[in-house]
Parts: C-alpha cells; sequence; structure tokens
C-alpha cells in the first residue's frame, strides 16, 4: 500500500471518528489535523497516550490512548499501517455492537 493509501485511510477514520464526537470537540480535531497545528499536535498526542495508559486512574480515560496514537500517526507514517488496521477492527466492533444494540 502507498503512503498516499495510508493518508486516505487515516482521514477516513479521523472523519468516523469526529462524527462520534459533539460538535465543539469535533472541531478542536478538525483542527489538529490541519498541518499548521503540528506543534500542537504532537505534545497533546503524547499527552493523550500518556493518559491513556493511566485510564485507571478516575480523571483519565482508554479513549485518550487510540485519539493520541490516531494524532500522533498523523505526522509519523510508519505508524499508520498497524494503526489503520487496528482502527478497522475497531469500527467494525462497534459497528456490529451498534447493530446488536438496535435489534430487537
Amino acid at each position: 500500500m502507498s503512503a498516499n493509501h495510508h493518508q486516505i485511510e487515516l482521514d477516513r477514520h479521523f472523519a468516523w471518528f469526529e462524527e462520534k464526537l459533539p460538535a465543539g470537540p469535533a472541531r478542536f480535531v478538525s483542527w489538529l489535523r490541519q498541518p499548521s497545528s503540528r506543534f500542537a499536535r504532537i505534545p497533546l498526542a503524547a499527552l493523550l497516550i500518556f493518559g491513556g495508559v493511566f485510564s485507571f486512574l478516575p480523571v483519565l480515560g482508554l479513549w485518550m490512548l487510540p485519539l493520541g496514537l490516531l494524532l500522533f500517526a498523523q505526522d509519523v507514517p510508519p505508524l499508520q499501517p498497524p494503526l489503520i488496521r487496528l482502527l478497522a477492527w475497531v469500527e467494525r466492533k462497534w459497528t456490529e455492537r451498534q447493530r446488536a444494540k438496535d435489534a430487537p
């Protein structure tokens, strides 16, 4: 797979993730994805990953880890293929869960 294909897949996963967020946080994530936000994106990604590792603490959550990895992969191309596979799996499981929940 080419680097361009990885970026397209990463963008698709970002869009899917942003759809699940409320409008304010979705706009913030969209701003973080802009190339001009790189110097804010990398430290924030590191903090989210760090916070996700310590998700057992009351204030932090496991949701921080995938978001941090997703933001970090924006700037680190070798992380994109494994992260895309992981995100595809998460998206499949999420969709299956939603369908099961919606079914009578």
